[in-house]
C-alpha cells in the first residue's frame, strides 16, 4: 500500500478506558484530541471493574498515610513510595472530579440523618475507604465517561482500530515521537496518525493466559509497542490472578468482586470446611496473591475442580441490595447465591507491571506517555491492592495531561509520516496457523508460568516462546495484518517480557511465587528489562 491514509491531531490516545477517557476529558478544552478504541468504546477491563475506588474520605477514621502503609504491605516490599504517597495524595482530588462528570457512587445516611458516600472495604485495606457503584463501580465510571466524551466536540473517537505500531522520528537526536500506524478493522486497511503526543492506555496483558477475566481485548498492546520502540518494562513477572472467578461452563471469565469478602463471604472445600485460616492471619480478608496461591494450593491437594464463595449466611435483602450485578448473572444461570456457595477458580487478572513511567506517565521516548495498567509507575510493588487500579487511572491521566498543556504551545506537529508499505505481502490462506499459535501460548503460559513456577517450567516455556516469535514474525513479514495477528504478536512479545523477568528474579516475592527460590530476598528492586535492538 503506497497511498496510506493520514489524519493529524494534537493528542492521540490509543484506549478508551478509564485511563484513556480521563486523559481525553482533561485535555479537551486546550487541544485536538483523537482517542483509538480496538473494539466498541466501552470494550474494555474497565466496564468489569466490579470494586471501588480506594480515597480517604473519612478523616476521623482514617489516612492519607493508613493508605500508603497499606498498599505497601500488600505491593510486600516492591512499591515505590513516592508513587504511593503520591497517588494516595491525590485519590480524593481524582474521585471529586470523577463525581463532578456524574459518577454514581452509592450513598448512604448517617445517625444524624446527613447524606455521605458509603464506603465499604476490600482485601488489604485496614478501613473502609472504597467508594463504589454497587458492584458495578467500572461501568458506572466507563459509562458516565463515554458520555462525557461523546459530547464534547473536541474529541474524536475512532472504534475498531488496532494500533500496529509507534512511529518515531528517527532523525532527531533525542527520538521524538510521531505518530502511530494503525489497522482500520472496518475498512481492513492500515492508516496513519500524525501528532505531537502519544499516550498509551491500553490496559493490560491478562490475555495471554488460558484462563482470564479480562475482555478479549486485553492483549498487551501498548507494552508490546513501546518494547519495539525503545522504552523500558519493568516488573512484568508480577501477573495478579484473581482469586474469585466464577467457575460455570455457561458463563465464564465473570469475576465474583473482592468486595464480596470484605462484606463476610468465607471460602470453603467442597466439604464446606474453611480453609484461609489455615493459610494467614487475615483470613479472607489477605491480599490477592495469599488468596490466589491457597485457592490453587487446596485444589491441587484435594485434586478439586473449584472451591466455594459463601455469602449466604447473609441476609438475602444484604446481599441484593449490595451485590446485584452478581447475584442477576449467578441467577441466570441457576445459581442462587442467597441459598447456595458460588463455584470459584483463580483466573489472570491484572498485569501489575509495565512500561517505565514517571510521575507525569512520561516514558523513556520524548512525548510518549504510558498511563494506567499499561504503566509501570511503582504503585503496584510486587502486588496490586483491591481498588488502587482505577484510582491510578485517574490520577496518572490527570497527571499526564497538565504535562502535555505545558508543552503543547511549543511542540512542532509532525509532518509528512512515512507510508505504510504493502507491497511485499499477500492475502493468508493458512489462519490456523495464527490459531494454533495463539491456543499453544496461551496454555504453556498458564501450566509453566501461572500461579506457582519453577526455572525449569519457564525454561521451557522461554524455548517455546522463542519458536513462536520467530513463526509470527515470518507470517508477519509475508502476509497482510489482521486483527488476530497483531494481537498474537503482542501477545508473544509479552510472553517472552514476562518470562524473562521471571528467570531474573531468584526469590518468590508478592505474586512471583517460585519452588526453587521459595523465601524473599533480603533486598528488594525492580525487574527492569531494556530493549537490546529498538526499532
Amino acid at each position: 500500500m503506497k497511498n496510506t491514509t493520514h489524519h493529524s491531531t494534537d493528542v492521540v490516545i490509543i484506549g478508551s478506558g478509564a485511563a484513556g477517557l480521563s486523559l481525553a476529558l482533561s485535555l479537551a478544552n486546550h487541544c485536538q484530541v483523537t482517542v483509538i478504541s480496538k473494539g466498541a468504546l466501552k470494550e474494555g477491563s474497565t466496564l468489569y471493574a466490579q470494586g471501588g475506588i480506594a480515597a480517604v474520605f473519612d478523616k476521623k477514621n482514617d489516612s492519607i498515610e493508613s493508605h500508603v502503609e497499606d498498599t505497601l504491605a500488600a505491593g510486600a516490599g516492591l512499591c515505590d513510595r513516592d508513587a504511593v504517597h503520591y497517588t494516595a495524595s491525590n485519590a480524593k482530588h481524582c474521585l471529586k472530579w470523577l463525581i463532578e462528570q456524574g459518577v454514581p457512587f452509592d450513598m448512604e445516611v448517617d445517625s444524624k440523618g446527613k447524606e455521605r458516600f458509603h464506603l465499604t472495604r476490600e482485601g488489604g485495606h485496614s478501613h473502609r475507604r472504597i467508594l463504589h457503584a454497587a458492584d458495578a463501580t467500572g461501568k458506572a465510571v466507563q459509562t458516565t465517561l463515554i458520555s462525557q466524551v461523546q459530547q464534547h466536540p473536541k474529541i474524536n473517537l475512532l472504534e475498531q482500530y488496532n494500533a500496529i505500531d509507534l512511529i518515531k522520528d528517527k532523525h532527531h537526536q533525542s527520538e521524538n515521537i510521531r505518530g502511530v500506524y494503525v489497522y482500520n478493522r472496518k475498512a481492513d486497511r492500515v492508516e496513519s496518525i500524525a501528532a505531537k503526543f502519544v499516550a498509551l492506555a491500553t490496559g493490560g496483558a491478562s490475555k495471554v493466559y488460558l484462563y482470564t477475566s479480562n475482555p478479549d481485548v486485553s492483549s498487551g498492546d501498548g507494552i508490546a509497542m513501546a518494547w519495539r520502540a525503545g522504552c523500558r518494562v519493568a516488573n512484568m513477572e508480577f501477573n495478579q490472578f484473581h482469586p474469585t472467578s466464577l467457575y460455570h461452563p455457561e458463563l465464564q471469565n465473570f469475576l465474583i468482586t473482592e468486595a464480596m469478602r470484605g462484606e463476610g463471604a468465607l471460602l470453603k472445600r467442597p466439604d464446606g470446611t474453611r480453609f484461609m485460616p489455615d493459610f494467614d492471619e487475615r483470613e479472607e480478608l489477605a491480599p490477592r496473591d495469599v488468596v490466589a496461591r491457597a485457592i490453587d494450593y487446596e485444589m491441587k491437594r484435594l485434586g478439586a475442580n473449584c472451591v466455594y464463595l459463601d455469602i449466604s449466611h447473609k441476609d438475602k435483602e444484604f446481599i441484593i441490595e449490595h451485590f446485584p450485578t452478581i447475584y442477576a448473572k449467578c441467577l441466570s444461570v441457576g445459581l442462587d447465591i442467597t441459598k447456595e456457595p458460588i463455584p470459584v477458580v483463580p483466573a489472570a487478572h491484572y498485569t501489575c507491571g509495565g512500561v517505565m513511567t514517571d510521575f507525569n506517565g512520561r516514558t523513556d521516548i520524548n512525548n510518549l506517555y504510558a498511563i494506567g495498567e499499561v504503566a509501570y509507575t511503582g504503585l503496584h510493588g510486587a502486588n496490586r491492592m483491591a481498588s488502587n487500579s482505577l484510582l491510578e487511572c485517574i490520577v496518572f491521566a490527570h497527571a499526564a495531561a497538565k504535562d502535555i498543556l505545558a508543552k503543547i504551545e511549543q511542540s512542532p506537529a509532525p509532518t509528512n509520516l512515512p507510508d505504510w508499505d504493502e507491497s511485499r505481502v499477500s492475502d493468508s490462506d493458512e489462519e490456523v496457523v495464527i490459531t494454533h499459535n495463539w491456543h499453544e501460548l496461551r496454555l504453556f503460559m498458564w501450566d509453566y508460568v501461572g500461579i506457582v513456577r519453577s526455572t525449569k517450567r519457564l525454561e521451557r516455556a522461554l524455548r517455546r516462546v522463542e519458536l513462536l516469535q520467530q513463526e509470527i514474525h515470518d507470517y508477519y513479514a509475508n502476509f497482510r495484518v489482521s486483527n488476530n495477528l497483531l494481537e498474537l504478536r503482542n501477545l508473544v512479545q509479552v510472553a517472552e517480557l514476562i518470562i524473562r523477568s521471571a528467570l531474573e528474579r531468584k526469590e518468590s516475592r508478592g505474586l512471583h511465587y517460585t519452588i526453587d527460590f521459595p523465601d524473599m530476598a533480603e533486598n528488594a528492586a525492580p525487574t527492569i528489562l531494556s530493549p537490546t535492538t529498538p526499532n
